[in-house]
């Protein structure tokens, strides 16, 4: 069984990578790159379904208000990196 601090971990990184998915998935929306954008969309889709599954049907109220707040967190990083990340833009 896997200890509650190292699922917590993992739902940070999660919710981390989840949203620089998104991001990346809007990006390439606004460039209208079709592929790269349905990629990206499927990934988001992908890991925020499974998270929230695994949030939902294997922990309890109090660890899953927990988990939530966690995944959040890694969500709000995701932002962040996904925003401070360099692109190079070119234009058509």
């Amino acid at each position: 069984m896997m200890s509650e601090f190292l699922k917590l971990i993992i739902y940070f990184f999660a919710g981390l990578i989840q949203d620089f998915f998104f991001t990346l998935n809007s990006k390439y929306i606004a460039q209208n790159k079709i592929m790269p954008a349905v990629l990206f969309s499927f990934l988001t889709i992908l890991m925020s379904m499974l998270v929230l599954y695994n949030i939902l049907s294997e922990l309890d109220s109090q660890r899953g208000f927990l988990a939530i707040i966690v995944y959040s967190c890694g969500i709000a990083l995701g932002t962040y990196v996904a925003l401070k990340f360099p692109f190079k833009f070119k234009k058509k």
